[in-house]
């Protein structure tokens, strides 16, 4: 009988993140940040052109919002990323808007693309209302035929995160979401494995192993066209307010979807959102 080599995926399983073991040459992607800068040859850094969604912050490549840490001393295996909102009031975009936060944004678009897979990242996130990270994966073209996924949403809740499908009939306010409540005495603030397998005709969303939402080719073409055929980059992001917070927290003042305990929160320092590790899998 052949012993299976066990991957870096199956390591981390040893080192207690929860995932299944996969024979190496299952692996297309790791990443661990573990080290001392984003590796460009991975990753791109967004800065911000227009901005979406009613949006609170400026996407800027700057070590004061994208950075490394070692991640050991707060739970991650070796390295940490770290995106970190800032306040920063009168930051002006090239655009000539003015912001009063600035945050962080990196994605694999045009370096690694895939088509199926199994994508999984492992996070520890801020709670607060309006503090909006999310870890994803979209098309090339024009959104919302291009296709979205998103694998971990929060808008601040600390007791849930979401998934949800957008694509053509079925965006913005998309039928095809749900939202995942965690277990009672463990939170998003805590570090958990969010997870999609992406498959021809299904997507099977997970949090730590465990089967939250899918969603089937039939489902989604009760909407529009099925547009989870093409391939897609990841993205991880952390935005601040805007649209899809405001609808939860239905917050106005001081920022549209933004509490102040959150801003003093960023003030403070203390709204960092930390990625242990990014892979993807056959």
């Amino acid at each position: 009988m052949k012993i299976p080599v066990l991957s870096i995926s199956a390591v981390l399983l040893m080192c207690g993140a929860a995932l299944a073991q996969q024979s190496r040459q299952d692996t297309i992607y790791f990443e661990d940040f573990n080290k001392s800068t984003l590796d460009r040859n991975k990753w791109n850094v967004e800065v911000t052109g227009h901005t979406v969604n009613d949006e609170q912050q400026a996407y800027i490549d700057s070590t004061a919002t994208i950075y490394m840490i070692d991640g050991k001393a707060i739970g991650a295996t070796h390295g940490a990323l770290v995106l970190k909102p800032v306040f920063k009031p009168g930051h002006t975009s090239k655009e000539g808007k003015k912001y009063d936060f600035v945050s962080g944004r990196i994605n694999t678009r045009d370096k690694m693309m895939f088509t199926y897979g199994t994508f999984s990242a492992r996070m520890k996130i801020a709670g607060g209302e309006g503090l909006w990270p999310a870890f994803w994966a979209l098309g090339k073209g024009k959104w919302p035929d291009c296709g979205e996924i998103d694998i971990m949403e929060t808008v601040g809740d600390s007791t849930w995160t979401s998934n949800a499908l957008h694509g053509p009939g079925y965006f913005g306010n998309t039928p095809l979401v749900y939202r995942n409540t965690f277990p009672k005495g463990t939170d998003v603030t805590q570090w958990h494995v969010y997870t999609v397998d992406w498959r021809e005709n299904s997507l099977t969303f997970k949090v730590d192993g465990k089967v939250t939402y899918i969603v089937t080719r039939a489902m989604v073409e009760k909407y529009g066209k099925w547009s989870f055929d093409n391939p897609k980059f990841l993205i991880l992001n952390y935005a601040i307010g805007g649209g899809y917070p405001a609808g939860v927290n239905k917050i106005k003042e001081p920022y549209y979807g933004l509490s102040q305990s959150s801003v003093d929160k960023i003030k403070a320092g203390k709204a960092n959102v930390y990625v242990d590790w990014v892979l993807v899998t056959k």
